[in-house]
């Protein structure tokens, strides 16, 4: 994500290594950089030039301290910019009602369906929501088939009405439905149109005035870069929708339409997504996108990811067999579940500040812990109760049975042994003696 964009914003900061001050001509190179990375992100020209114009103003009326370098104050700047472009703040999605509405609406193979599935799920596990999902997509049959497939995967359930050709009556039996069952959100999942279908948009509008929803929601496909962002307009003046769901942000997009949406029709980004998983959407945060951006990272939401997988009676016990060094491959191989459940490992080490440029030329795959768990399930549940058992005879079996190598798992041995260490050190209080261990090694300073 923003790969392409970060690199190029870091290599114009560059420019002005090395140089005392800020002045008319560095900063007009460096800026005539940052314009052009923007453009090659397909942000919009008008919008990529006011950009740099308020960043130029802004730095040229600013004194550069001592203890802070030109490139720095021109990196808090764009940072500041960026963060305003985006929308300066995170906002939630309304469900206040009995039960609220919240109609999706976008173009043909925007994610529209699997959207309202994830968000369906997000309420039921976040906010302990009661939810009902409604299949208004009378024209593709396979939405219907897809939603039910979807609905039953996150324990939802799913309206239909088969046959039935009314969005607008389907949409309202649903309600009447949800009523009478409790359901506390219903969110209606409607065709696939174009903007220039002008019978599919009167179509939207109807179901919106009929329905009077707490949230009409535009799902665009941040892929489509600018075009995203145009659309979006389009529909905006027709329907004067709440906000604005980006998806397919994983991909190997340029985030021209993350960038600049906000600003062409004044509506917020709600929510990005950020993968295949029913739970990969995350609330939009103009801040943290900007520090992504910048390779600053992300450690509030790479936090957020873990407490929402942290089970404090489960770390007690953990915490007292690291303390009496009991600390086995079951343990080992419960932490790593966790770690998977938080999303892509390339992603999650992306939100740790300066990895993300560490990371762009190394392939992690999703299922990059698929040959340590082998090794692990391979083992009798004796071994993985007790490492020391594991001589070199054993050790062969469980690289035949994994299908891996004995290097394999020497190294996956190993590994886990400097971990167990490393945790016992820090849960018995050894913090200190555990950086006085690494002052000295590269990278490590006092």
């Amino acid at each position: 994500m923003f790969e392409s964009l970060s690199d190029k914003l870091d290599r114009a900061f560059k420019l002005l290594k090395g140089q005392g001050h800020i002045s008319e001509i560095n900063v007009a190179e460096t800026l005539k950089d940052v314009r052009r990375a923007l453009l090659d992100a397909d942000v919009n020209f008008k919008i990529a030039k006011s950009f740099t114009d308020t960043v130029k103003e802004k730095a040229l009326g600013q004194n550069v301290l001592t203890a802070v370098s030109p490139s720095q104050l021109m990196v808090k700047i764009v940072h500041e910019e960026l963060t305003a472009l985006m929308g300066s703040t995170s906002e939630e999605i309304n469900i206040k009602g009995s039960p609220a509405i919240i109609l999706i609406a976008g173009l043909q193979g925007s994610g529209k369906t699997t959207f309202s599935a994830k968000l369906a799920n997000y309420l039921k596990s976040k906010k302990s929501k009661k939810v009902l999902l409604v299949a208004g997509d009378v024209y593709r049959p396979a939405a219907i088939d897809q939603l039910k497939v979807l609905g039953e995967q996150v324990g939802v359930e799913v309206f239909t009405e088969e046959g039935s050709k009314d969005p607008v009556g389907i949409a309202k039996k649903a309600i009447t439905h949800a009523k009478n069952m409790g359901h506390q959100v219903v969110i209606i999942d409607t065709a696939g149109r174009l903007a220039i279908d002008q019978q599919m948009m009167n179509e939207i509008s109807s179901l919106k005035q009929s329905l009077n929803p707490q949230e009409t929601l535009f799902v665009v496909d941040a892929m489509t870069g600018q075009d995203a962002v145009n659309t979006a307009k389009a529909f905006n003046d027709r329907l004067d929708f709440d906000g604005v769901v980006l998806t397919k942000l994983d991909g190997d997009t340029r985030g021209g339409a993350a960038l600049t949406i906000r600003s062409v029709v004044n509506k917020p980004i709600k929510f990005v997504g950020i993968g295949e998983k029913m739970e990969a959407i995350d609330l939009f945060y103009p801040r943290r996108m900007a520090d992504r951006i910048l390779g600053m990272g992300d450690i509030v939401s790479l936090v957020e990811k873990a407490q929402e997988q942290f089970d404090e009676e489960e770390a007690r016990k953990l915490q007292k067999k690291l303390a009496k060094n009991q600390f086995n491959f079951d343990d080992f191989l419960s932490q790593l579940q966790q770690i998977k459940k938080m999303g892509n490992v390339k992603d999650l080490m992306g939100m740790i500040p300066g990895m993300g440029k560490a990371l762009k030329d190394i392939d992690i795959e999703d299922d990059a812990f698929k040959s340590i768990e082998a090794i692990i399930h391979s083992m009798t549940p004796a071994e993985r109760n007790d490492p020391a058992l594991l001589n070199g005879s054993r050790r062969k079996r469980i690289a035949e049975g994994s299908g891996t190598t004995i290097v394999d798992v020497n190294r996956l041995v190993k590994q886990f042994e400097d971990t167990r260490k490393m945790m016992r050190m820090v849960s018995t209080g050894g913090g200190n003696k555990l950086m006085n261990m690494m002052k000295g090694r590269p990278g490590m300073r006092r």
